[in-house]
């Protein structure tokens, strides 16, 4: 996906030195961030961290290594901003975290993401997370089976894809570029992975297919 003119313009005028155009960039693509974080940030930190603040730290870091940017411009400025708060991320969990169960340290891993843990974390406590009422109590612990023996039959990718097309809502393209995979491999995986967690989403209140 190539950019559009005006995002062009402004990543010619980065790799012309200009912090301006950076700061344009990233505040355009500052929701896809927040999505992101709020997505991928440990239930334990809720309350004690924001999301903005992460956002704030990662537009730091992002400036101190706008040159790892320069070095190849032609890569998509959105997913180098989202590797970029995926690691700060993990910098805040360990700070925050320490060696607690979920270890930060190990979690950024696959292919520049997330571990297959921490994934299929994140996908069943924003699957049923709201199922919090003491009447909803049997229904969560019944779809919280089903949905661990759903993730648990997906491959670590399919995981992965699915994390980033239906929860984080990037692209198809996004998606495979931030895995190494093809396009064409990337919609094959995600549609294997929905279809494995149909059954899941289809117990779910409010759900509509």
């Amino acid at each position: 996906m190539s950019p559009s003119e005006p995002d062009q313009q402004l990543i010619d005028r980065v790799v012309g030195g200009d912090k301006d155009a950076l700061a344009t960039l990233f505040s355009q693509h500052r929701d896809r961030l927040w999505r992101m974080v709020t997505f991928r940030m440990d239930p334990r930190l809720h309350g004690r961290v924001d999301a903005d603040d992460v956002l704030q730290e990662a537009w730091l870091a992002a400036v101190q290594r706008i040159d790892h940017f320069l070095a190849d411009a032609s890569r998509s400025i959105f997913v180098w901003f989202r590797l970029i708060t995926s690691q700060t991320m993990v910098d805040i969990h360990r700070r925050h975290l320490g060696t607690q169960k979920r270890d930060a340290a190990k979690e950024f891993s696959i292919h520049k993401g997330w571990s297959s843990e921490s994934t299929s974390f994140s996908l069943s406590f924003h699957l049923l997370g709201h199922l919090t009422s003491p009447t909803q109590a049997a229904l969560r612990e019944e779809l919280s089976q089903q949905l661990k023996t759903a993730l648990d039959s997906m491959n670590e990718i399919d995981r992965e894809v699915l994390a980033l097309r239906h929860f984080e809502q990037l692209t198809n393209r996004e998606t495979a570029q931030i895995l190494s995979i093809s396009d064409q491999a990337a919609s094959d995986r995600y549609m294997r992975a929905l279809g494995r967690l149909k059954g899941v989403l289809k117990a779910l209140p409010g759900f509509v297919e």
